[in-house]
């Protein structure tokens, strides 16, 4: 980059053609070296938890089991089953960095559908909290997706990575809030991601 450009550097010299030199089977591959894991394919369905409050709450109740296979350096996958699917869940996937990189592991390691489902505070008034929203653009502001796809204004949805809000507060501007209602919305939440991987034919 010229010095005189003004040009961010996140915009500049990419090879979006270009294989990444980057290869998540190669982590994976160390990681079950390092580990003593085996290699075990994941749930065909995974879900995101960027609060944890699902895991944790499987945990304390004692459904469900730690994948002995998983071997990302950074987290656990916990396995459970919902209306006849098998989830697997990663939970504080928090930030697009990390939680891309999650997912590209997920993929590498037999993951065909990936739910996010993240809390998020309502803005305009579509009902009373707790609900979900389906995201199916996002202004891309975040800086991340620039280093894989070419800029533009809008991300938008894949069928293989759904992303969802779970709307759960009022941004704290109007009394009590941040509540997600029974065991921290987690049968709502497991039932709504069983439900999209049904609706779309994992299941």
């Amino acid at each position: 980059m010229h010095p005189d450009d003004d040009t961010p550097p996140i915009f500049t010299s990419k090879a979006y053609h270009e294989a990444s030199v980057f290869q998540v089977e190669n982590l994976l591959r160390e990681g079950r070296r390092q580990r003593s894991r085996t290699e075990r394919p994941v749930p065909a369905v995974c879900m995101l938890d960027p609060d944890g409050d699902v895991v944790r709450h499987l945990r304390s109740i004692g459904d469900g089991e730690v994948h002995d296979g998983w071997s990302c350096y950074h987290s656990e996958l916990w396995v459970t089953h919902t209306d006849g699917i098998e989830i697997g869940i990663v939970a504080c996937a928090v930030g697009a960095s990390y939680a891309v990189l999650v997912a590209e592991q997920l993929a590498a390691s037999g993951c065909s559908l990936v739910v996010s489902i993240t809390s998020a505070g309502r803005i305009v008034a579509l009902g009373e909290p707790p609900y979900f929203v389906i995201i199916e653009r996002a202004r891309r502001d975040e800086g991340t997706s620039l280093h894989y796809v070419a800029p533009s204004e809008w991300s938008l949805l894949d069928v293989d990575v759904v992303c969802v809000a779970h709307v759960t507060n009022t941004l704290a501007v109007d009394g009590d809030d941040f509540e997600k209602g029974e065991a921290d919305g987690t049968h709502r939440i497991l039932r709504l991601a069983a439900a999209i991987a049904r609706r779309l034919g994992h299941g």
